[in-house]
C-alpha cells in the first residue's frame, strides 16, 4: 500500500462511527444525496487524474450506498465522453433511498445498466462500488465471483471508500476482497484500511471529506489515531550543560548461548539512540565479541542472578529478552528483571515465559510481541490475532496493564486505558532479522529520556518505521544495524540534538 501522507487525517474511525458520523452530518442540513454526490465528483476527479487517457469504465455496482456512488459516477463519465458500462451485482431495482436516487439519475443521464454475470466484459477502468462498510460476514456469491472476475481481468482498478471484501473495523480479508490499484475513503478514514491483510488490497489510500462541517467532525469520537509527524511526541533539544546521567541508564539483558546478536542490536540501538549509558547483560562467552564491537557499552558476563542485582538497581530503564532464550539460565534472569524498575521493554523470549505465566509483567512494562508471540500471550491462534489485530492490542494491553506494541504490517500501539496508535509506515524489506531487537533498544532509549510508556512507543514504532522507508530505495537484504544511523538521522530532524 502506498498513500498520501498530507492527504490522510489523524482520525481513524470503525464503520459505526464512520455511520452516525454520516447521520450528523446530514441531520446538520447537509442531504444524503448531497453527501453522495459529493463522493462521486471526488472519486471521479481522482480516476480522471490518475488514468486520464482511459477513455472507459465499468462500474460495478451493489445494493447500497455505495452502489449508489457508483451509479453517479458513471453518470460523470458518460456526461465527459466516455464509455461507460454499468454492471449490476444483484437486482438494482431493489435499491432503496439515496441509491435508488442516484440510479435514477444515471438512467437519466442515459447510462445502460446491465445485470451482471460471469459472462459480462470489463473495459477501462474497473470501478468497485459493491461492498462498502456494512460487510461482516464473508463475501457470498454473486459477490464472490464478481471479486474473482475483477482479480482476473489485470485492469486498472478504483474502489470506491474500500475495495470491496476488506473489513473496514480490522483490515481482515472476508473471504475474498477486490485488489484495487486505488482506493478512495469518505468522510472518515477507516481503521482497517491501515493494518493487516488489508494493506495488500487497498493500493493507493486517498481520503476525500465530503467538506464535512470541520467542527462536527473535531466532535466525533474516533477509535484511534495514525501517527505521523506532526502528532509523534518529541524529545526536544538537550540543554547546554546536560551530562550523560540525565540521559538515562538502559540494561539490555539477553543474549544466550548461540544468541549473542540480538541483545548486541538491542543494546546498539539504545546506545545510537541517545541514552546516556548503556549497559549489556549476557552470557560471559559474549563478553569479548561485545566489547570489540560496541566498547561504548558496559558489557557484563552473568552465569546466575546474583551477578546482576548490582546492575539492575542502576538502571532506569531494561530491555529484556532479546536472545534470552528459555533455559534455566534464562529464566532466573528474567524473574531477576521482574523485580527491577517499572520501566522495561519485554520482547522475544521474555514474552514467550510470560505467556507460561511463570513470571509477572512489572507494571507500566512496554511489551513489543508479533503476531505469534501475541497468540500465545492471549491463548488463541495467529489467524484470530490478524483477523482483528486492534482487538488483540487492546485486550493484551488491558490483560497485562502495560502498553502494547504489535508489530507488523501496520503496527498499533494500545494502552490499558483503551488509547489506540496505528503506524501506516515502513517497507516490506524491513521483513527480517533483528528488526524487532532494535525496535526494542530504541524504544528503552526513548524512556531512559523521559518519555512516559505510550509516548515512547509510538515514536519508537514511527522512527524505526520511518527509517525502513529511507532505507527501502536501496533494495532488499537491509540489515537491522543499517537501521541506526537513519534513526539517528530522523531524531536529529525532530527533536534537534
Amino acid at each position: 500500500m502506498t498513500r498520501d501522507c498530507e492527504n490522510l487525517p489523524l482520525a481513524l474511525y470503525s464503520a459505526q462511527q464512520v455511520r452516525e458520523l454520516d447521520a450528523k452530518l446530514i441531520a446538520a442540513g447537509t442531504p444524503g444525496f448531497e453527501l453522495m454526490s459529493r463522493a462521486a465528483h471526488a472519486i471521479w476527479r481522482v480516476l480522471r487524474r490518475r488514468w486520464p487517457d482511459a477513455g472507459a469504465i465499468t462500474v460495478l455496482a451493489g445494493h447500497g450506498n455505495n452502489g449508489g456512488d457508483g451509479y453517479l459516477i458513471a453518470a460523470l463519465a458518460l456526461r465527459s465522453g466516455w464509455q461507460v458500462s454499468v454492471l449490476a451485482v444483484g437486482d438494482a431495482s431493489q435499491l432503496q433511498g439515496d441509491a435508488a436516487l442516484a440510479r435514477d439519475e444515471a438512467v437519466a443521464a442515459g447510462v445502460r445498466i446491465e445485470p451482471w454475470s460471469a459472462q459480462s466484459a470489463l473495459r477501462g477502468v474497473v470501478v468497485d462500488a459493491m461492498l462498502g462498510t456494512g460487510l461482516r460476514d464473508n463475501v457470498r456469491a454473486p459477490y464472490a465471483d464478481a471479486i474473482v472476475q475483477i482479480n482476473q481481468a489485470q485492469l486498472p482498478v478504483l474502489a470506491v471508500d474500500l475495495p470491496s471484501g476488506v473489513s473496514a473495523d480490522t483490515g481482515q480479508v472476508l473471504g475474498c476482497a477486490v485488489r484495487a490499484d486505488v482506493s478512495v475513503t469518505l468522510i472518515g478514514l477507516k481503521l482497517g484500511l491501515l493494518t493487516g491483510a488489508a494493506l495488500d488490497y487497498v493500493g493507493e489510500l486517498l481520503f476525500d471529506d465530503l467538506q464535512a462541517d470541520e467542527r462536527i467532525v473535531a466532535a466525533h469520537p474516533a477509535r484511534a489515531q495514525r501517527l505521523a509527524a506532526n502528532n509523534v511526541p518529541l524529545l526536544g533539544a538537550r540543554p547546554k550543560n546536560v551530562h550523560k546521567g540525565q540521559l538515562g541508564h538502559v540494561l539490555v539483558l539477553g543474549g544466550d548461548r548461540g544468541f549473542a546478536g540480538a541483545a548486541l542490536l538491542a543494546a546498539q540501538s539504545a546506545l545510537r539512540s541517545g541514552a546516556g549509558l548503556v549497559s549489556l547483560a549476557t552470557r560471559s562467552e559474549h563478553v569479548a565479541p561485545a566489547q570489540a564491537r560496541i566498547p561504548e557499552v558496559m558489557t557484563l558476563g552473568v552465569a546466575s542472578a546474583n551477578q546482576l542485582m548490582a546492575m539492575v538497581k542502576q538502571a532506569r530503564v531494561m530491555v529484556v529478552g532479546p536472545g534470552l532464550g528459555q533455559s534455566a539460565w534464562s529464566r532466573s534472569m528474567l524473574s531477576l528483571a521482574a523485580s527491577g524498575p517499572d520501566a522495561q521493554v519485554w520482547d522475544a523470549d521474555a514474552l514467550n515465559m510470560l505467556a507460561t505465566g511463570s513470571v509477572k509483567l512489572p507494571a507500566g512494562a512496554i511489551i513489543t510481541p508479533h503476531p505469534g508471540e501475541a497468540a500465545r500471550l492471549l491463548g488463541i491462534s495467529i489467524g484470530e490475532v490478524q483477523a482483528d489485530r486492534a482487538a488483540a492490542t487492546l485486550a493484551l494491553a488491558k490483560r497485562f496493564a502495560c502498553v502494547c506494541v504489535l508489530k507488523g504490517a501496520g503496527t498499533l500501539i494500545g494502552a490499558a486505558d483503551g488509547r489506540l496508535r496505528v503506524c501506516d509506515r515502513g517497507h516490506p524489506v524491513m521483513a527480517g532479522a533483528g528488526l524487532g531487537d532494535v525496535l526494542a533498544g530504541l524504544t528503552g532509549a526513548l524512556l531512559a529520556q523521559g518519555l512516559a510508556p505510550f509516548e515512547a512507543a509510538g515514536l519508537a514504532v514511527w522512527l524505526h518505521a520511518c527509517a525502513g522507508e529511507m532505507l527501502a530505495v536501496e533494495g532488499r537484504g537491509l540489515a537491522a544495524s543499517d537501521l541506526c544511523a537513519a534513526i539517528r538521522q530522523l531524531m536529529q530532524e525532530l527533536s534537534g540534538v
